[in-house]
């Protein structure tokens, strides 16, 4: 299938999508499936294969693709809203953000070492926006984390849940994998960017005190940190997976 529901408008796509899964489950036969859509290939797909300009980046579960992004261009390709990327500094088991310090939790810091990674320089750091809570809701019990305070320019409510854009002052992160993501998406034809700013972006839950134009403190949690080579792209926290440059071209 080379994208079938291209055409088709966002709620008749929803439905048509769930006929597809439950005639394929029904069939029983292995099917190929093209799309540009990540949500497609996550809710449809038992294994996706993410390609970038004719070359396989990375196949796996969704699963799989999600926690454990093998390098920037997966890592921005799955997850919406899209993963937020910050510069950071690794100093042995922490990093360095412009949001403040964080304590890398044990199992970062054993991938860091198993993929032979130094435990020291500039690293690209990616955060999810649902592992971002308003500081207010979060349990007095949860371990490590870091708060901020962020000044919400647009709050956008789901019903159950809340997206909370904010700008943190930092340089922006520059790599070719985020560049053709941006392209790709037309975020780069997009006004409103600054050199010395990063829009982000937190998903926040319903009992969030959260206005638009007023300060907040929000908490992000480490056990979901991932970090990436700022010259290769490349995770540090993938060292059983083979670098891309290892994976056999496709034609396109």
């Amino acid at each position: 299938m080379d994208e079938p529901l291209s055409n088709l408008d966002a709620k008749l796509r929803v439905q048509t999508r769930t006929v597809i899964a439950r005639i394929q489950q029904q069939l029983k036969t292995t099917t190929i499936y093209v799309t540009h859509d990540q949500t497609e290939a996550m809710t449809l797909g038992d294994r996706i294969a993410v390609m970038r300009t004719g070359e396989l980046q990375q196949v796996g579960s969704p699963s799989e693709l999600y926690a454990h992004p093998i390098n920037l261009f997966v890592a921005g390709f799955i997850g919406s809203p899209a993963m937020n990327f910050l510069p950071g500094e690794l100093h042995g088991d922490r990093v360095h953000l412009p949001i403040g310090t964080l304590l890398l939790p044990e199992a970062l810091r054993r991938a860091v070492r198993a993929g032979g990674a130094v435990s020291r320089g500039d690293v690209i750091v990616g955060m999810r926006p649902e592992h971002f809570e308003d500081a207010a809701l979060v349990s007095p019990q949860a371990h490590g984390g870091a708060t901020f305070t962020a000044n919400i320019d647009v709050l956008e409510s789901l019903g159950s849940e809340y997206y909370a854009y904010f700008d943190v002052e930092s340089d922006q992160v520059s790599a070719q994998e985020l560049k053709e993501l941006a392209a790709e998406s037309g975020a780069t034809d997009l006004p409103g960017a600054d050199a010395r700013r990063v829009h982000m972006v937190a998903r926040l839950s319903d009992g969030t005190a959260a206005q638009k134009g007023q300060p907040l403190e929000l908490w992000f949690d480490p056990e979901h940190l991932q970090l990436f080579d700022p010259a290769t792209g490349h995770s540090l926290l993938s060292a059983d997976q083979p670098h891309p440059d290892t994976l056999v071209p496709v034609a396109a």
